[in-house]
């Protein structure tokens, strides 16, 4: 075993050995609120399950009013908090034409049009940056986190955490770190790397899909006029099937991180 140093101590630099990042490069929490956060995408069902009750109870005028009441709590409440209330203006927006769309045509059904068209869109797009070698994912990603420095090389699944939190519990407290410096340049873009420009195209593929029987299923529940049924598939194919998603989007994306970073440096 190699014995410390003189000069080990308190201000070193951290050895390039150590299994984790004191402070990670990539912030899973951001990158769900960029995402409007799990509580977001919780909001963002609120005003559709209450137009679905309401219309069911006492027709399309009431549901139109529940669904307006409860898209304005929601961002009252963000407020009230102290929240980011972009994504309840979002949010907001897309109910305001959702009901004014069925408003006007006087069908219940209509309020779930833009919803179908919107995931139909995102789809249809997501595909067609595959052929181009630009697989929206992977932009995504490489934003967020760069894989050239390994940002989601020490990436813990949800699963984890308690044993991760059980085995550090009489850590002693890391002082505050300086702001990190700018991350390096890539040696390789990942658009030339074969493996992550495989993976990438492969979970665009699966984004894609998401959306894409999103907009199919809510499409033929839609033609059959099944109001009750559109409003359930909106919200099983929405919050659920996207955590999943974007759970294994993660996984997926960590596995790469530690490909592209490649094995640690031994200790000297």
């Amino acid at each position: 075993m190699t014995a410390p140093r003189p000069e080990d101590g308190p201000d070193s630099p951290a050895d390039d050995s150590a299994p984790e990042r004191s402070t990670p490069l990539f912030d899973r929490e951001m990158l769900l609120q960029q995402l409007g956060g799990w509580r977001g995408m919780v909001d963002a069902t609120l005003p559709t399950v209450a137009f679905v009750v309401a219309n069911g109870i006492d027709g399309l005028r009431t549901g139109i009013w529940a669904a307006v009441i409860s898209a304005l709590l929601v961002f009252a409440l963000r407020l009230a908090r102290k929240e980011s209330i972009q994504q309840a203006v979002s949010g907001l927006f897309a109910v305001g034409v959702a009901v004014a769309i069925a408003a006007a045509s006087g069908q219940a059904r209509d309020f779930f049009v833009l919803g179908i068209v919107r995931s139909l869109v995102i789809g249809v797009v997501l595909l067609a940056s595959i052929p181009f070698r630009w697989p929206l994912v992977g932009v995504a990603a490489e934003f967020f986190a760069p894989s050239h420095v390994g940002s989601m090389a020490g990436h813990v699944m949800p699963w984890n955490r308690a044993r991760r939190a059980a085995g550090t519990a009489e850590v002693a407290p890391v002082p505050e770190p300086a702001p990190p410096a700018a991350d390096p340049e890539p040696e390789q873009h990942w658009r030339d790397d074969p493996r992550l420009l495989r993976a990438y195209a492969w979970l665009t593929v699966l984004w894609a899909a998401t959306f894409l029987l999103r907009a199919g299923v809510q499409w033929v529940l839609y033609r059959a006029d099944e109001v009750e049924l559109l409003g359930t598939a909106s919200v099983v194919l929405g919050l659920p099937l996207t955590a999943v998603v974007l759970v294994a989007t993660f996984w997926v994306v960590a596995r790469l991180h530690r490909h592209r970073a490649g094995p640690p440096d031994p200790a000297v």
